[in-house]
């Protein structure tokens, strides 16, 4: 019998992947995906926990949920509440307790069990936590996905993070670095193409930290790449997020020789001030990370750098945060996420002295964002009147528009009255205009010609 499922993913490219899992985990039980949760037979809340007020907002979510469960119960029907990812895995406990009317609560590496929970409630009528680290490896429980891939998939590869860096709650809620076999990877990667993905997007909290074993000799993240750009029919790779202290030589240099691997590269360093980076226990410098930046632009001098930044940690005074700004000016970003400073109970960083305050943090931040958009708006005007190759993966935003990726993952919106372009196709377009968010191009006759 058919039931309906919602599934609402906060935060990361992981949890949108993971959401995606739980859909193909939930298919051969006949659930069948729905836009919102009104009519819902099962709702899924896929939590994050590295945002600011992340619980608040569950909480929020929940309380609103529980109305809809209570009318539908009035009725004489049901609705089953889960709440999966991050927040599930950090605070199982203290949901259960603060609102005792969700039934299912699970962690990231659990999900692939969602059809044994949903049995055990219904047998049971009562609660089901899980947020175990369970020893075996959730990717080999997984069905192959059934539904068409987007043009640009999102791909797992590694998961986990021993950095153990004070802010982050990543190694207490997604455990210790671990990286998916070559194998398993390759029939997930073909199994995109051959439903549609011209590209992938590589995923793990530090992807960079991707190696393994394969023929009896170590494996690392830049052979992953290699292998994966032999696979007819993907156009393009890209992965997300890095680590500096991961960045390996044949990584740089796969930058430089893999026509299939974008020029783009997201790379944290959260602050430019070396006394921040050890309280953060990045275990870099910011001369490291510029040389870094400075090594992956002489192999790739055309490729678009992007950065995270959190300002008003613990301790952090003005010099500080000017040599934040310096390291902004010297990097020169194409893109940036920046966040304020915010405490996750159980990571060191929450009982640090010096916290700082909220008015200071916010005034910070401004500045910092200010910076990092004139930035952004020079980087995309500068293409201007460039020929760049464009992914086209939906149609625009008003009639005869078609929009697509550039290689630097700006949006860009092309007119398509005379249809040259078709969804998952790529094509040479003249960027024309720049927005800080977007750019705008043209066909040319010769181009397309040529093409």
């Amino acid at each position: 019998m058919s039931k309906s499922v919602y599934i609402k993913s906060y935060g990361c490219q992981m949890n949108v992947y993971d959401s995606g899992r739980m859909r193909d985990v939930l298919a051969p039980l006949g659930y069948r995906p729905v836009e919102g949760p009104d009519a819902a037979d099962l709702v899924i809340l896929n939590t994050c926990h590295i945002r600011e007020k992340a619980a608040e907002k569950l909480y929020s979510d929940l309380g609103r949920l529980n109305a809809m469960k209570t009318a539908r119960a009035a009725t004489g029907s049901q609705m089953t509440i889960a709440v999966g990812g991050c927040v599930g895995q950090a605070e199982g406990n203290e949901i259960t307790a603060r609102a005792p009317f969700v039934d299912l609560v699970f962690g990231p590496q659990t999900y692939h069990r969602l059809p044994e929970m949903l049995a055990r409630h219904e047998r049971g009528g009562g609660g089901v936590l899980d947020t175990e680290f369970p020893p075996e490896d959730k990717f080999d429980h997984l069905p192959q996905s059934a539904e068409r891939s987007a043009i640009t998939a999102f791909l797992t590869v590694q998961e986990g993070c021993d950095k153990f860096c004070t802010f982050c709650v990543v190694p207490y809620t997604r455990g210790a670095e671990a990286s998916r076999p070559v194998t398993s990877i390759e029939r997930e990667a073909r199994a995109l193409v051959n439903a549609g993905a011209r590209e992938i997007l590589l995923l793990g909290q530090n992807v960079n930290g991707y190696h393994t074993e394969r023929d009896g000799r170590s494996f690392s993240f830049a052979d992953l790449i290699a292998h994966l750009s032999q696979i007819d029919g993907l156009a393009r790779i890209r992965y997300t997020t890095s680590h500096p202290r991961d960045m390996r030589d044949d990584l740089v240099a796969a930058h430089a020789s893999n026509d299939k691997l974008m020029p783009y590269l997201h790379l944290p360093v959260q602050s430019g001030s070396d006394k921040i980076l050890d309280a953060m226990n990045r275990r870099h410098t910011a001369r490291d990370y510029i040389s870094l930046i400075e090594r992956v632009r002489a192999a790739r001098p055309d490729i678009a750098i992007a950065g995270d930044f959190i300002v008003g940690f613990p301790g952090e005074t003005e010099e500080d945060f000017e040599q934040t700004l310096a390291l902004v000016h010297e990097v020169r970003y194409a893109a940036a996420f920046s966040f304020k400073y915010s405490r996750r109970l159980g990571t060191p960083a929450a009982l640090l002295p010096r916290q700082v305050p909220e008015p200071v943090k916010d005034e910070r931040l401004a500045r910092l964002q200010n910076l990092l958009t004139e930035q952004q708006r020079a980087f995309n005007k500068s293409l201007i009147g460039q020929k760049v190759q464009v992914l086209f993966d939906k149609p625009g935003r008003h009639a005869d528009q078609i929009g697509g990726r550039s290689p630097y993952l700006q949006a860009v919106h092309v007119e398509n009255t005379h249809a040259i372009a078709k969804i998952g196709e790529i094509h040479t377009v003249e960027i024309i205009g720049a927005e800080t968010m977007s750019l705008s191009g043209a066909f040319r006759l010769e181009a397309v010609a040529a093409e």
